[in-house]
């Protein structure tokens, strides 16, 4: 079975948030290299799920493997 982008973006992925110097330093921790930086706290969340779609739509068009959340049967 193929999974769509539309899957993978409807998982519970772990989302890190560290302070750095006035801004916020963004991560999901289940997919490397997926993290974005913001200056304001309501910026996180929208941030964030733009950094894992475009992740996660580069990941699928190469045909990368694609981790999932521990816990989320395939």
């Amino acid at each position: 079975m193929n999974k769509t982008l539309a899957h993978y973006m409807s998982l519970p992925y772990t989302i890190e948030i560290i302070p750095d110097e006035g801004a916020w330093f963004v991560r999901i921790k289940e997919l490397k290299g997926c993290m974005t930086e913001v200056d304001e706290w309501d910026e996180i969340l929208p941030m964030i799920e733009d950094a894992k779609r475009l992740w996660l739509e580069v990941a699928l068009e190469h045909g990368d493997p694609i981790p999932e959340p521990i816990g989320v049967a395939g």
